[in-house]
């Protein structure tokens, strides 16, 4: 077939784009599948307690993934400031991830442990408390929510589900950790939750 008939077939020509374009995107993806780094936990990295998981569920009701990501790039600037790059590993347990597209406020990827949770509790009633300079709104009304906790063995006997599809050797929830989920964080303001999640993160990078 000369180049010639394909550049005056239009039709012929978008089908052999199709072709190529497929072809391309397989070699890239499927291996991903079968790769240990991309399907199994990074050293260090567990499933989120039943705290932590409610509290991921108000990061990302309250839209924190909008302005904060979660993912550090292989840069000098970033491993600088933030510390070590991210890799798939640390994210077997995120569905859905939360690596965000913009950064308005620091990337969040490895804040745990970097302040206290009183820094934490002051930056969430009122960030310019703590960061004059800062454009994040105050979420005043965490303190006031309390959690009842009577979905959160739900959430877990559903993230089962997809990481049993997704992680053959994660980590899933045992009947006793979903039996004890509401006792766990029932009564706790959804201001204990958030702090709680953001606490756990990137706290597996440190033995790398």
């Amino acid at each position: 077939m000369s180049h010639e008939v394909v550049e005056k077939n239009v039709g012929l020509m978008m089908v052999l784009i199709l072709i190529v374009v497929s072809i391309g995107g397989l070699v890239e993806i499927v291996p991903l599948f079968f790769m240990a780094d991309t399907t199994e936990p990074a050293p260090g990295v567990h499933k989120y307690d039943a705290l932590a998981l409610e509290g991921r569920d108000i990061y990302i009701r309250e839209g924190c993934y909008v302005c904060h990501s979660q993912m550090i790039r292989p840069f000098r600037a970033e491993t600088e400031r933030y510390g070590h790059y991210s890799v798939a590993g640390e994210f077997v347990y995120d569905h859905p991830f939360q690596w965000g597209s913009k950064r308005t406020g620091p990337d969040l990827a490895r804040v745990g442990g970097r302040y206290s949770d009183d820094w934490h509790f002051a930056h969430l009633y009122n960030p310019r408390d703590v960061v004059p300079e800062s454009n994040m709104p105050a979420f005043t009304w965490l303190f006031d929510n309390k959690l009842d906790g009577k979905d959160t063995a739900a959430k877990m006997k559903a993230l089962n589900t997809v990481i049993a599809a997704t992680c053959p050797k994660c980590e899933l929830y045992t009947e006793e950790e979903m039996a004890n989920a509401q006792k766990a964080v029932a009564g706790k303001t959804e201001a204990e939750a958030v702090v709680h999640y953001l606490q756990g993160l990137g706290l597996a990078s440190k033995q790398w």
